[in-house]
């Protein structure tokens, strides 16, 4: 699956999840400019693949029209494969999804990955805006996935046909922060990836459902396994940490129930949580999977999350206000590739 383009850290790939952030002052117009800027500068740095993810409704992420959104960055780039990271399945008919992506693959063609979610990705009232009807939910997923998979195949047993779309060939993941897909993607053979970097408790039991469970098909003849990571990576611990309350307010205010624009860093975190909330947060932004500091701890951080996961793939999301510190992030992380 990799590109003679693509380097590896400790013999495995890494890639590069973007929600494409709109930050505090700015729009989602900036926000594309800046996906692009990062996806050319990290194909540059050896990354295997950009993914993006589908919410709505939240006004700190650009990326709700997720397929348009692949083939601008795939447009902008080379050889880097694009892809969802991911489509939340249940908002859509599953044929529109198998005509976009077999336009981005016919456009793009060996380049695109379709990650496919259960989850909603937003509130109750967006999913009823999204679809018109609560008829079809999570409990569905298995048969849309299955009805995906006929769209893409040779010979469809449909008599409605997915034109661009049959006949290609194009990755499906599934996608899980529980053990649902973790099973469904061992069931059906494909691969699978786990969200580790906001679901860290989960991951061991889900990745070893997955491995034991797993079925050979035609996709794969073992299973694969990618694992996301939240890096916020700087030239000292110091400013690592001082970049990361970013991240550490997204999570704050989500836990709040509200929604905001990624707000950026503050001095001391400490004043604008409470004990409670902390003790929450750290629960999701285990030191793990959320891996703060200079190369020396990234790399530190980086080997002992593969070699506890024995990951076949790590994909890396770092949630950095201003673009320069975060094409630094990953500039640091290409220096550990080799």
């Amino acid at each position: 699956m990799t590109s003679s383009n693509t380097k590896t850290f400790n013999n495995i790939p890494l890639s590069v999840l973007d929600l494409a952030p709109i930050v505090e002052g700015s729009n989602p117009t900036e926000s594309f400019k800046s996906s692009v800027e990062l996806a050319q500068h990290v194909e540059k740095c050896g990354f295997h693949r950009f993914w993006l993810a589908e919410h709505h409704n939240m006004p700190g992420i650009a990326s709700s029209a997720t397929s348009v959104l692949i083939g601008h960055i795939a447009g902008a780039t080379n050889h880097m494969r694009v892809g969802a990271g991911g489509i939340m399945l249940p908002n859509h008919a599953t044929l529109v999804i198998a005509e976009q992506f077999g336009t981005l693959e016919s456009i793009y063609p060996e380049r695109i990955d379709l990650g496919l979610g259960r989850a909603p990705g937003s509130d109750q009232a967006t999913a009823y805006a999204l679809r018109r009807t609560l008829n079809m939910g999570p409990e569905d997923f298995p048969m849309q996935v299955n009805e995906l998979q006929d769209y893409f195949s040779d010979e469809p047993t449909s008599r409605v046909k997915a034109v661009p779309g049959q006949g290609l060939d194009i990755p499906i993941w599934l996608l899980g922060s529980s053990d649902f897909s973790a099973r469904l993607a061992a069931q059906k053979g494909l691969y699978f990836s786990f969200a580790s970097h906001f679901a860290p408790g989960y991951t061991i039991p889900a990745l070893k459902i997955y491995r034991d469970n797993f079925q050979p098909s035609d996709t794969l003849e073992k299973p694969y396994a990618m694992v996301g990571v939240n890096v916020i990576a700087a030239d000292t611990n110091e400013r690592a940490e001082w970049l990361a309350t970013s991240l550490q307010q997204q999570f704050l205010t989500m836990q709040k129930g509200q929604s905001t624009k990624l707000l950026p860093p503050i001095e001391n975190i400490e004043e604008v949580w409470s004990p409670m909330e902390l003790s929450a947060i750290e629960q999701t932004l285990d030191p793990r999977t959320t891996i703060i500091g200079d190369p020396e701890t990234v790399r530190r951080g980086l080997e002992r999350f593969q070699e506890e996961t024995q990951a076949d793939e790590i994909i890396i999301n770092s949630q950095i206000f201003n673009l320069e510190d975060r094409k630094r992030s990953f500039e640091i992380v290409a220096g550990l590739m080799d």
